[in-house]
């Protein structure tokens, strides 16, 4: 069964229905709250939550419903609530999807998923207890051991929530790694696969032939001494430890969706008259004739796509670093992550953006030479790297094998191209000359790769090419 309830409602649940919702143990269920009002917790009489309700999100971008849950939402806007019920416990999930049916009840709209919304009775949790774990602290942690946070998520999509996202913090500054268990047939938003980082943090998948394996990689996994590690084959050796990889990672079926992936950084002059997330609409515009369509702190993305709201919400959280999500529209689904740091050379953007396309859409590769050229004429381009490669149009990541994508191009900023001594960077070992990008006396370059998905020819060249700008 789901630990997370979602109610979307065309209108602003009011307290008299939050009061409601919240009734659904009972009169005399204990109320809670964390993070400064933030999350409301329905209580055992221990006072440890049953439930924990996250405040109203307002979304303003059409499609997110659907793309993180599978369901219909109301027009846009309307509103987003989660419920989250501890796990294990029956009477919580009860709790949680009474929560949920109440408020789509009394406000309008609906709750996800449909079969946890059932009755608007009380729910009965007379003697229902949860264990003294220290995890009860952090709603969305499951299981705290000495190495891993544990969280268990029972989504379409494994998405960047702002409780997960609390989680990722939590686990950081307690310098843990961070688990996420999932069930089979759920995905992984892009923004969680790129946030996970190393060991131990893993994405944990339930199977049936294997019982657990990493969603990522496919190692084969087993609990042992607190936390999710690979299982060792019967004839492994210290020396190689041959961990075993699931058989349902294995299975590949090539549909022919491919997405075009572009990781950039951009380095800006700190002047309070600068205004991020330009250079990503510049991309987004040349590939896509559109702008992004929204934007968030998490997901789902609640914001119409508004550079100088972003840009306001990263000079707040100055200097702190700041991270963001940036989706597109339903015709052309494209996800991308935004890491704003401030250094010592300025303000850096960090993007990392991939477009999805069906079997009979072409990715617009001609439009790439103009795109590098926008960028590092007019948003101080440092590098950039472009792939095509074999995965999902919806930009979601399966548990299973996908392959490594294949390099199209590299380009180098002018300031970079201009700190290389000689004619390095104009004179390399491959077989096509960079193309010149911008004014000719401050020019960035754009080194095309030979991109042919059937063999790694793209990715020798591109370390060849690393190699020779490095000078080794």
């Amino acid at each position: 069964m789901t630990k997370d309830v979602i109610a979307l409602t065309p209108k602003m649940p009011d307290p008299w229905a939050v009061l409601a919702g919240l009734l659904s143990g009972g009169p005399d269920k204990l109320v809670g709250t964390r993070g400064e009002g933030a999350v409301i917790q329905l209580c055992d009489p221990e006072g440890r939550p049953l439930v924990s309700v996250e405040a109203p999100l307002l979304v303003s971008v059409e499609g997110e419903a659907e793309r993180l849950l599978g369901a219909t939402a109301p027009p846009v806007p309307y509103w987003w609530t989660e419920a989250r019920a501890t796990t294990g416990v029956a009477e919580a999930e009860a709790l949680a999807g009474t929560f949920a049916a109440r408020l789509a009840s009394l406000v309008g709209g609906s709750a996800w998923p449909p079969d946890a919304a059932g009755s608007l009775t009380v729910v009965k949790t007379d003697g229902v207890s949860v264990a003294p774990e220290p995890a009860a602290a952090q709603p969305a942690i499951d299981v705290l051991t000495e190495r891993v946070a544990v969280v268990i998520q029972d989504r379409p999509v494994v998405a960047m929530t702002a409780w997960l996202s609390d989680a990722f913090r939590a686990a950081a500054e307690a310098g843990l790694g961070l688990q996420i268990v999932s069930p089979a047939g759920t995905t992984l938003s892009p923004a969680v696969r790129d946030t996970l980082g190393g060991w131990p943090s893993r994405w944990i998948v339930q199977d049936e032939r294997d019982g657990y394996y990493d969603g990522l990689t496919g190692a084969v996994l087993r609990w042992r001494d607190g936390m999710f590690a690979p299982a060792a084959s019967p004839d492994a050796t210290e020396d190689d430890p041959r961990t075993p990889v699931a058989a349902t990672f294995q299975q590949v079926h090539d549909t022919g969706e491919r997405q075009l992936a572009l990781t950039f950084r951009m380095v800006h002059p700190a002047d309070d008259r600068l205004v991020l997330g330009g250079g990503l609409e510049t991309v987004w515009r040349e590939l896509t004739g559109e702008p992004p369509a929204g934007w968030g702190t998490s997901e789902p993305a609640t914001l119409p796509w508004s550079p100088r709201r972003l840009t306001d919400v990263a000079h707040e959280r100055a200097p702190e670093p700041t991270w963001f999500v940036v989706v597109g529209n339903r015709d052309r689904p494209a996800l991308a992550t935004v890491r704003i740091t401030r250094t010592e050379a300025g303000v850096e953007e960090h993007v990392t953006l991939a477009f999805g396309y069906g079997s009979a859409e072409e990715p617009p590769l001609g439009a790439l030479p103009a795109a590098a050229e926008a960028l590092a004429t007019r948003h101080r381009l440092q590098s950039m790297l472009v792939q095509l490669r074999k995965a999902r149009r919806d930009v979601a990541v399966p548990p299973r094998f996908e392959g490594p994508g294949v390099p199209l191009a590299f380009v180098l900023g002018a300031e970079e191209v201009r700190a290389m001594p000689g004619d390095r960077a104009r004179r390399t070992p491959l077989a096509e000359q960079p193309v010149t990008l911008g004014p000719r006396t401050r020019p960035a370059l754009y080194y095309p790769l030979p991109g042919d998905p059937s063999d790694l020819a793209g990715w020798q060249e591109y370390e060849r090419l690393v190699r020779h700008l490095k000078g080794a």
